[in-house]
């Protein structure tokens, strides 16, 4: 028996009704570019951000020259707990020397690496004995040599927490922000404390962001003309540590253009915050992520395991009108896929 006409006609209208929801659905997460985040007000923040700079006919439009993001890399684009990437593979670097030549465990610095006694490398105000250990592990060799062995640890070495390779292990909402931006033609920096030529060995590769624009710590390469070639032989000499003060000098130094987005972690950033957003002529951001995320991450700003402390930019983040973003409410996931990690 067919149904009235009136009845097949709201049933036609209904399943007209299913289909343009399904397609608006599908088209909002075809044009939502930060599709891991929580709507909310530090996802809107970034987005209006962008939309203001990047709009030709507004007040607030940048040259695409001038847009210049730059961000943290330990505890802002991927995990710096329960020890920051570099000291994880120094730490497995200095084990394999050890092997080979025990008398380096008389030190007591080699013995605090070994035990996971941070707080003693990080003793000093240039952490001394956290250079001491990079001395041991990254100095003498050539830059080439530098870059096949870390290579090869990046392809062996799993996080101790989730048991998966470090570089699968960056934020899937930090990678939205960057590719968001350099759709918009920003130009991406990582300026970090880390080592300048550690991080340009992957940066390209996991993060989009080319060897030229990683901005970290550096010590002055020595140039040696052998029988093989032309080489460079990495030293800690004249060492410029790209940290806290030293973060808006390295971006001079090396970038040669004030930011306007500014995206961090800790008060070791506090100062490129200050930097990017303070009495700029330009329209500006400055972003903090926060870890609030015990089961998926890590919760902690005062106390964090090694580095990260997070407290004087955090207290500074509401007069400075910096965004806090919240780990646990403001992401939706935090790996690109989620990690079977026990709470830590």
């Amino acid at each position: 028996m067919s149904r009235p006409p009136a009845v097949a006609t709201i049933g036609r209208l209904l399943t007209l009704a299913v289909l343009l929801a399904a397609l608006c659905a599908q088209a909002f997460a075809a044009t939502d570019p930060l599709p891991s985040w929580s709507d909310g007000p530090a996802k809107q923040a970034i987005i209006t951000f962008v939309n203001e700079t990047t709009e030709q006919a507004g007040p607030n439009y940048i040259p695409p020259a001038e847009r210049i993001a730059v961000f943290d890399n330990d505890g802002t684009l991927w995990p710096e707990n329960p020890m920051p990437v570099q000291l994880a593979y120094a730490v497995d670097t200095l084990r394999q020397m050890v092997a080979q030549k025990p008398e380096l465990k008389k030190d007591v610095m080699v013995q605090a690496a070994l035990t996971g006694d941070f707080a003693k490398l990080l003793e000093g105000p240039r952490h001394d004995g956290l250079l001491q250990i990079v001395a041991l592990t990254h100095a003498g060799m050539t830059t080439d040599e530098f870059k096949t062995e870390v290579e090869r640890w990046l392809a062996t070495a799993r996080h101790p927490r989730y048991g998966k390779p470090y570089d699968q292990l960056t934020y899937q909402p930090m990678q939205e922000v960057l590719s968001y931006l350099r759709t918009n033609d920003f130009q991406t920096f990582i300026v970090s404390g880390g080592g300048a030529d550690f991080m340009r060995v992957w940066s390209e590769r996991v993060y989009g962001i080319l060897p030229e624009q990683v901005v970290g710590s550096t010590g002055r390469a020595k140039y040696q003309l052998k029988p093989s070639g032309p080489v460079l032989v990495k030293t800690l000499d004249y060492l410029f540590v790209d940290d806290k003060d030293g973060k808006p000098v390295g971006i001079h130094e090396f970038i040669g253009r004030r930011p306007i987005a500014a995206f961090g972690n800790s008060d070791g950033d506090k100062a490129m915050l200050e930097y990017t957003t303070i009495a700029n002529p330009q329209p500006s951001l400055g972003v903090i992520v926060h870890h609030t995320d015990a089961e998926r991450e890590y919760a902690y700003d005062a106390h964090p395991k090694s580095s990260g402390k997070l407290v004087d930019a955090l207290q500074d983040a509401p007069q400075r009108g910096w965004i806090v973003v919240d780990m646990k409410s403001d992401w939706k996931r935090v790996f690109p896929t989620e990690p079977q990690g026990s709470s830590d």
